[in-house]
């Protein structure tokens, strides 16, 4: 019998649980990106700054130095989220990510401003691989495509709130490092939340594990299987193909989504002429699309095709190559309402492929002992294309002028959609479940 096929006595206890985890984790990845947002809305008001001299190179340099601990971050707590779990890791993500963002808010060098920008991608990097992980402990495989693309709202919700927050925090102040202040301090009340209420798995709480709740089993588990955080576990991951596919997909798929995180503001504001504010919320538009995004993606993903991840991120990426080819002239010299438009256009081919490979084929290939592991690595590999994405703007803008910028962002997108073809049909192993034979 199919896992779509089983029947089960619901657990009222169990089912509150599974709403205050799925909560609760939601929240903690959407206040991380009000911090990550700080920078990307603080730049123009640093370029306005007399006391502040700082170019778009080296603010180039800050945004690498930034992924460049996220990255980093990625492949390590990915592995320590399957090994010690994920509430450590995420609390001190949670308070480190709070002071970086304090203290960036009254740096003045650019020494400092990289410092702390280390610090704060190492602290970002705690969120997604743990958090996945915590998820995937309380929700099944049959249901993790819905389940992930609901889930999978939190960074895009968080992006929609957090650029808009910093930019408005600092129009109201007539000062950028209000930018960074006030993300911080709304983080703060998120990081007492999370304290009291997340818990890395039903049996911390006296319940059984989703599996015996949902009478499925994915393998009947054997003596000599690596166990849950081994080193033997992360090696069986790291040398699994589709996971570094889906890696390197990620690789190619993620420069366009931080290119626009991080210089979308300044895009905006050097195309249009506006403002702090303005330009965060024209930009906002990217991010609005995204819950959108990620629920058409879970849900095509599970209902239309069959729990395959690849076939509506494929034909996503594809279309978002033509659509990056001509973005720069589609929105030059236009309205802000065409610039919002074309922003939400792209928004919406982004994030559903990339909630598809980073959260939900990355927990399904990894299967749920090595969800973080797995998780860590596609997105450590995603990131290093991210240090792509947040960089080439501020070397090359200049030069190649915003249209070349987002032409070898859809060169990029093509690539990953390619790639995403090979693997049309792929499932994973365990995908047809069966029930315990008792």
């Amino acid at each position: 019998m199919t896992t779509s096929n089983i029947d089960y006595q619901k657990n009222p206890t169990f089912e509150l649980w599974r709403y205050k985890i799925f909560g609760i984790t939601w929240l903690a990845y959407a206040g991380f990106y009000l911090t990550r947002a700080s920078f990307a809305v603080a730049k123009i008001g640093i370029s306005d700054d007399p006391n502040i001299t700082m170019s778009s190179e080296q603010m180039g340099i800050i945004d690498g130095i930034y992924l460049i601990g996220y990255a980093i971050g990625q492949f390590v707590w990915g592995y320590l989220g399957d090994k010690v779990g994920t509430r450590k890791i995420v609390l001190g993500g949670l308070t480190a990510s709070i002071i970086a963002g304090f203290a960036m808010g009254v740096s003045s060098i650019m020494l400092a401003f990289g410092v702390f920008a280390l610090m704060q991608g190492l602290s970002q990097s705690t969120g997604w691989a743990p958090l996945a992980k915590n998820v995937s402990n309380w929700f099944s495989l049959r249901e993790r495509g819905v389940v992930m693309g609901w889930w999978a709202t939190n960074y895009t919700i968080g992006g929609l709130i957090g650029a808009p927050l910093a930019g408005l925090a600092a129009s109201y102040f007539l000062d950028w490092r209000f930018a960074f202040y006030m993300p911080a301090i709304v983080l703060l009340g998120v990081l007492a939340l999370f304290y009291f209420i997340q818990k890395n798995k039903p049996e911390d709480v006296g319940l059984p594990t989703i599996e015996e709740y949902h009478q499925e089993s994915v393998t009947i588990v054997q003596d000599d299987e690596p166990g849950e955080g081994s080193w033997q576990m992360t090696l069986n991951i790291i040398k699994d193909p589709m996971v570094i596919l889906l890696g390197a997909m990620y690789f190619f798929l993620k420069p366009t989504r931080y290119a626009i995180l991080f210089w979308g503001p300044l895009f905006v504001s050097e195309t249009l002429g506006t403002g702090m504010a303005e330009s965060a919320f024209i930009n906002g538009a990217f991010f609005l699309a995204g819950p959108f995004s990620v629920l058409a993606g879970g849900y095509a993903s599970d209902k239309l095709f069959q729990s395959r991840r690849m076939p509506y991120s494929a034909i996503s990426m594809l279309l978002l190559a033509i659509l990056l080819y001509f973005f720069n002239s589609l929105v030059s010299g236009g309205s802000s309402l065409v610039s919002a438009g074309v922003l939400f256009l792209i928004g919406f081919l982004i994030y559903g492929p990339d909630s598809l490979v980073s959260a939900t084929a990355a927990v399904d290939f990894g299967t749920r002992k090595g969800a973080s592991t797995s998780s860590g690595l596609i997105n450590g590999m995603g990131s290093i294309g991210a240090i792509v994405g947040g960089t080439i703007p501020g070397f090359f803008k200049d030069s190649w002028g915003w249209d070349g910028v987002f032409t070898l962002m859809a060169g990029s997108a093509l690539i990953a959609g390619l790639l995403m073809i090979t693997k049309w049909n792929a499932l994973p192993k365990n995908h047809g479940v069966k029930t315990h034979n008792q």
